[in-house]
């Protein structure tokens, strides 16, 4: 039998896809779960209950395995204070436990394309000292990294990015970004397995990825193929003001703060949504996984949307 797979954040979207995918392809999992459930069961899968400052559950979820792919982290928050101990130090803390461990080798962690562009919010620069912390650890030990900066990701339960196309598919379509304004897009099902070809492969280092569309997208051409699988005509195009942006943001912050709870509209998130460039660039991991993307964007999102299919255009 393969040697376990280790994988934090295991109960969320992204994570219970790369386990379904894990063990489709015969390799026990520990999982480690939080405040959610995961919602597989599997005679392979062993799940920890714990959180990234538990060092006993991380201790127990890498005993006997191999490798861990790290996915858990914060995309809500209000500021560095929300950000940094998960995305930053939580990265540190699972890589400690795996460097003193006695059979991990292999640390595949799943960062964020923001990283990139780390001066943007407290979320992108949390993800890009998430990086370098785990670099940091792993300097001088037995322990082979690799980073993934996936970008926007979309799926069966996506929670983000997926209702806004549901909203599109309905006829409504805001457009927050700036003209010209291009972006790569990836199916969570690609992701699982980019994940597990690169840590299947001796590849060090940092890799972006996307769907196979090489230039990404403008918002206009997001739109086009999901009133395409909608089956409808053009959509009301509403393009957001920036100023109309930034004050809700502003005031969804404020009222975060003041009620206590971690918002997703926030300044930050404004420029990140107004960034011109999250462009990604397949070369590099397909030379060193051979991975390819399966999944187009029309056809992924052909069993997520209200509507009918018809043919891509």
């Amino acid at each position: 039998m393969s040697t376990a797979v280790a994988v934090t954040g295991a109960s969320g979207f992204v994570g219970q896809a790369l386990v379904a995918h894990l063990l489709a392809c015969g390799r026990p999992v520990r999982a480690l779960v939080h405040r959610q459930a995961i919602a597989i069961s599997h005679p392979d899968l062993v799940t920890v209950t714990g959180g990234l400052s538990d060092a006993a559950a991380l201790g127990e979820l890498m005993d006997g395995a191999g490798s861990i792919i790290h996915l858990a982290g914060r995309v809500r928050g209000r500021d560095d204070a929300d950000f940094m101990p998960v995305n930053a130090e939580g990265v540190a803390r699972v890589a400690r436990v795996a460097r003193e461990s006695s059979s991990v080798a292999r640390f595949v962690l799943v960062s964020s394309l923001a990283a990139r562009e780390p001066g943007l919010s407290p979320y992108a620069a949390s993800k890009r000292a998430g990086e370098a912390m785990l670099a940091e650890v792993a300097e001088g030990s037995e322990l082979r990294c690799a980073v993934l900066r996936p970008p926007a990701i979309y799926g069966p339960g996506d929670k983000e990015l997926l209702p806004l196309l549901q909203l599109m598919a309905r006829g409504v379509v805001p457009m927050p970004g700036v003209v010209g304004a291009r972006a790569s897009l990836l199916h969570v099902n690609d992701l699982a397995n980019a994940a597990v070809k690169l840590l299947d492969s001796p590849a060090q280092g940092t890799y972006e990825l996307h769907d196979g569309h090489d230039a990404g997208y403008s918002w206009e051409e997001i739109a086009t193929i999901v009133e395409s699988v909608a089956g409808r005509g053009r959509g009301w195009h509403l393009r957001l003001p920036e100023g109309v942006l930034r004050s809700v943001a502003a005031v969804n912050l404020l009222a975060a703060r003041v009620f206590g709870y971690l918002p997703m509209m926030t300044p930050g998130k404004i420029n990140e949504l107004r960034h011109p460039d999250w462009v990604c660039d397949n070369t590099e991991i397909t030379l060193a996984t051979g991975w390819q993307p399966n999944i187009s964007l029309h056809d992924g999102l052909s069993p997520l949307l209200p509507g009918r299919t018809v043919k891509p255009l």
